[in-house]
């Protein structure tokens, strides 16, 4: 999901924090609450609470420069919410495997104790063997194997049902994994941040069988972006 062509040639000025109204400024899930027609909010319902979490903190980490470029997946997490304790795993799976492989040293750990607990959390909610690990899981833990056989005997017997993975495990997960990707010593960690987001994305999409989205009206968009200032895309 490289992005959405067929919007205006506009972008709207995101910046960093919360907003008590579109002049003041605009983040990611603000301006989604906007073209979701609901109450401006960094917390709207359209989206999932993790989901919308790890957009808020991507927000805040990439550069000034890139930030705009985010806009263009504003319009995909609309929509995008269900109860269904499976797509915290998912948000979380996805967060922890992007981030083990290049997040420093002394974070590994934590990431890698996350993504095994996500899956684990899968695999309970799936009725499959606890020990059972997406191909996703598998290539991450193998780019870490030091912090993978230390997560794996600290894990040992440990397993999170999924309502406490909701409300610590996945949330931890997230926070963990956007710091780790934007403080990696490795180039282009805005375009990382970006990727990890859409992929997330589709992850949820697919999973809750949302795979179209609606492109949002072009006069909306053009709306929403003067409000809070433009740039060309």
């Amino acid at each position: 999901m490289s992005g959405l062509t067929e919007l205006p040639g506009l972008l709207p000025v995101l910046s960093r924090g919360k907003h008590r109204r579109p002049r003041k400024g605009a983040c990611f899930m603000e301006f989604a609450s906007y073209l979701a027609g609901e109450r401006w909010s960094d917390h709207p319902s359209c989206t999932h609470p993790l989901l919308a979490s790890m957009a808020r903190q991507v927000n805040d980490v990439v550069s000034d420069d890139y930030r705009p470029r985010l806009a263009e997946l504003v319009p995909t997490v609309i929509g995008v919410n269900d109860d269904d304790p499976h797509l915290d795993a998912i948000i979380a799976r996805r967060a922890a495997a992007t981030a083990l492989p290049v997040a420093a040293a002394w974070r590994q750990r934590v990431l890698a104790v996350a993504l095994l607990s996500a899956e684990r959390v899968l695999a309970e909610l799936d009725g499959r063997p606890a020990e059972s690990t997406s191909e996703l899981a598998k290539q991450a833990l193998a780019q870490a194997p030091d912090a993978a056989r230390w997560a794996r005997s600290f894990s040992l017997g440990a397993a999170p049902t999924p309502n406490s993975f909701r409300r610590h495990a996945g949330p931890t997960a997230v926070r963990c994994s956007v710091e780790g990707i934007a403080q990696a010593c490795v180039p282009g960690t805005d375009r990382m941040l970006h990727d990890l987001m859409a992929q997330t994305i589709e992850d949820c999409r697919e999973w809750s069988d949302l795979r179209v989205h609606r492109t949002p009206d072009a006069a909306l968009w053009e709306e929403a972006c003067k409000l809070t200032g433009v740039s060309s895309s």
